[in-house]
């Protein structure tokens, strides 16, 4: 993954009107490597001696400005293989290596791309001319980093500081929306914002750069310093309200992240006691962050999806995605109730994107228009892909892909949204085996990202390669894992409601569980979960893994009898929890009489230890069941690396991205304490917590669970 590649560099070169032009060039985002960053310090010191050269424009090959450092950077440093310089804060020493302070003027020419560092450079710039489709902004926090190229590069332009450069060119309140969200925006919006002076097509970008830094050399033009802009900067009294709002937001929306309120004090010291004073607190704080757990694992999920696109024996083929030409769609349903319902839902979906200002009335319009139902199959005759998405029943998800030979043409792929059930039972009785996949889609499929692509032993090569394909222009990212009951991630998660319904039996309050378990990062915990997928579809997929891993599936009556009182989960407005008519949940006392039959029936004894159990011990007795088995799931094959599941579980159950995924996270406390757990757990309450083989031989070795495995 992370082979040999062609050194990035600049090219410098000077026109009959003396203005010198820089390229950055390193395919296929330009990103700022070490070697890039060097030539282009070169050639920026080149530019500034030569006597014919007047002013200067930096730009990018292929239609792309920059699109950040080179995040391998960081990875070396978390892992102890580089370590950065300290940089010399003389004001002199700093004031000389910045493009600003330079005696020649420069323009950012942008195109495609000015991410991170790339903005940042672009920043530094006395004026920055974009193309309208250009993409900006300042995503580090998507790494656990804050805005901080200098403090990483510090050798090459010291002072490149976003933190401080963006709230003088866009106000406070945007810089900050920028920043703590990793919000881009596209030219037009970046000239209103005041962060871009000029957008022009892209075939006058250059052109016109090159005559803006001639008309500021030549003083048409202001020669302004970003950095000592002050116009859109509020007032103290009203920049600390904007703070203080933005802290207590932060605080909301990512209570166990600490970066998103180390950017907010980085802008507000620069803010309070200059940018000069930033600078030092921007470096500080970036080499704290860059080196943080939630960093590390950040940096982690960056390259495992980057991985989850290369599959051995697979997309090393030189296979080539055949084009899918009906993305319009036809939805089958068995009589006209069922299938109004099921537009009448896609209907509402986006209706509520156009209420939340996410697609234009037009868009919707034409959107809605490829949708069509229908009530037979008479209309598939010409269609490249059908995906059944029926309730898990064997027979009758057999009985459709027998129809779907009949009537399908012979290039159509056959796809299932099955959640559990095994491809091979689904596909018996049909012929086309190389044309069975699985197309699994999360609940609800509309917002989650992830796509679990499931092949058999059978599966073609190229329905792979096309199924991913598709996947990618859908807008989600595609994870390809083996073929078994459950597939990766509702295997490795089944364990998940299991441990929490044996909690609950042995004396843990459920309502804790939840909470305790929102606590940690997940979106919702397993009841508040179990209720919004719905009991039905619960116990079905729960008979799944009963039929397949009865050793080890904690069997307990507490859902059917529930189901018994009609309490269906959300849809029912009763399940764990009552819901009112805007969905709103509040916990049921009468819960506890179920939980007590439930216990009665599996003849379970209250443990006064569980009572009072930790929020630690709450945490790891829920997921060191779903490590025990994502352990087995890589053992057997079914995932092709331990970081496809990192990103499965965080893509399709709403693992924490920022504790780098399941299997990521789990390293952190090493094979031989998970294991000692489990088996401790076994012990007292039975096989369901029994580790399996893979870690317990991990555990004999004293070897990470399965870092070093993962690419």
């Amino acid at each position: 993954m992370k082979g040999s590649r062609t050194k990035g560099t600049t090219t410098i070169e000077v026109g009959a009107h003396g203005v010198a032009l820089i390229t950055i060039i390193n395919p296929p985002v330009n990103s700022l490597s070490s070697d890039v960053l060097s030539s282009l310090k070169d050639s920026y010191e080149q530019a500034l001696r030569r006597d014919d050269v007047k002013a200067i424009v930096i730009t990018g090959a292929k239609g792309k400005f920059s699109g950040g450092a080179d995040i391998s950077a960081f990875e070396k440093v978390q892992e102890g293989k580089v370590n950065e310089p300290k940089p010399d804060f003389k004001l002199s020493e700093v004031l000389g290596d910045t493009l600003e302070a330079a005696k020649k003027p420069s323009v950012a020419a942008i195109d495609g791309l000015a991410l991170g560092g790339g903005l940042e450079v672009a920043m530094a710039c006395h004026a920055r001319i974009s193309t309208p489709t250009a993409r900006l902004g300042l995503p580090e926090l998507q790494l656990g980093l804050i805005p901080g190229f200098g403090a990483m590069k510090s050798r090459t332009f010291d002072s490149i500081y976003g933190t401080q450069r963006l709230p003088r060119l866009v106000g406070i309140a945007k810089a900050l929306e920028m920043m703590l969200t990793s919000k881009t925006v596209k030219g037009e919006e970046a000239h209103a914002l005041g962060l871009v002076d000029a957008v022009v097509p892209p075939n006058e970008l250059v052109s016109v750069a090159c005559q803006w830094a001639l008309d500021i050399s030549e003083c048409r033009r202001p020669w302004i310093a970003s950095l000592y802009k002050t116009e859109k900067l509020d007032s103290l009294g009203e920049a600390r309200e904007i703070f203080k709002f933005a802290r207590a937001q932060a605080q909301k929306q990512a209570p166990n992240l600490i970066h998103p309120l180390v950017c907010i004090d980085v802008v507000e010291h620069g803010i309070v006691s200059g940018p000069r004073a930033g600078l030092y607190k921007e470096f500080e704080s970036f080499q704290e962050l860059v080196r943080s757990s939630i960093s590390k694992s950040l940096v982690h999920i960056f390259f495992s999806l980057r991985g989850t696109t290369k599959i051995p024996g697979i997309t090393d083929l030189g296979l080539v995605p055949r084009r899918v030409n009906n993305y319009p769609v036809i939805l089958k349903e068995v009589n006209d109730q069922f299938m109004q319902a099921g537009i009448g839902r896609v209907r509402a979906n986006l209706q509520s994107r156009v209420k939340k200002g996410k697609m234009t009335q037009e868009v919707f319009e034409k959107t809605l228009s490829l949708l069509k139902g229908s009530l037979d199959y008479e209309s598939f005759k010409d269609v490249d892909m059908v995906i059944e998405a029926v309730i898990e029943n064997v027979s009758l998800k057999q009985q459709i892909f027998s129809d779907l030979e009949k009537y399908c043409p012979p290039h159509c792929i056959l796809a299932s949204n099955t959640s559990t059930i095994d491809l091979n039972l689904i596909g018996k009785q049909t012929k086309s085996q190389d044309r069975i996949i699985g197309a699994h889609f999360f609940s609800p499929a509309h917002v989650m990202p992830l796509l679990e692509i499931v092949r058999t032993k059978q599966t073609s090569p190229q329905v792979i390669v096309d199924l991913m394909d598709v996947g990618k222009k859908i807008r989600k990212t595609p994870v390809v894992v083996g073929n078994c009951t459950g597939f990766a991630v509702n295997r490795m998660f089944f364990p998940y409601t299991q441990a929490a319904i044996l909690l609950v039996e042995h004396g843990v309050d459920l309502y804790e569980i939840d909470r305790v378990i929102t606590k940690f990062g997940m979106p919702m915990g397993p009841f508040r979960l179990a209720d919004l997928v719905g009991f039905g579809v619960a116990i079905a997929t729960g008979m799944q893994f009963v039929e397949n891993f009865a050793e080890r599936t904690y069997k307990s009556l507490l859902l059917p009898l529930m189901q018994e009182d009609k309490r269906g989960g959300e849809t029912t407005r009763k399940g764990f929890y009552l819901y009112d008519d805007r969905r709103k949940a509040k916990p049921d006392p009468e819960l506890r009489k179920y939980i007590e039959k439930a216990r009665s029936i599996s003849g379970v004894a209250v443990d006064p230890k569980l009572a009072r159990l930790p929020e630690k011990d709450i945490v790891e007795m829920i997921f060191f069941p779903v490590v025990n088995e994502a352990c087995r799931v890589f053992a057997e094959g079914i995932a092709v690396k331990a970081a496809d599941l990192d990103i499965a579980s965080v893509m399709g159950m709403g693992f924490p991205p920022y504790r780098g995924g399941i299997m990521f996270w789990a390293d952190s406390f090493g094979s031989k304490y998970i294991y000692s757990r489990l088996e401790e757990w076994s012990k007292t309450y039975g096989e369901f917590f029994e580790p399996c083989a893979f870690l317990a031989e991990r555990s004999a070795k004293g070897a990470p669970l399965v870092r070093h495995l993962n690419f």
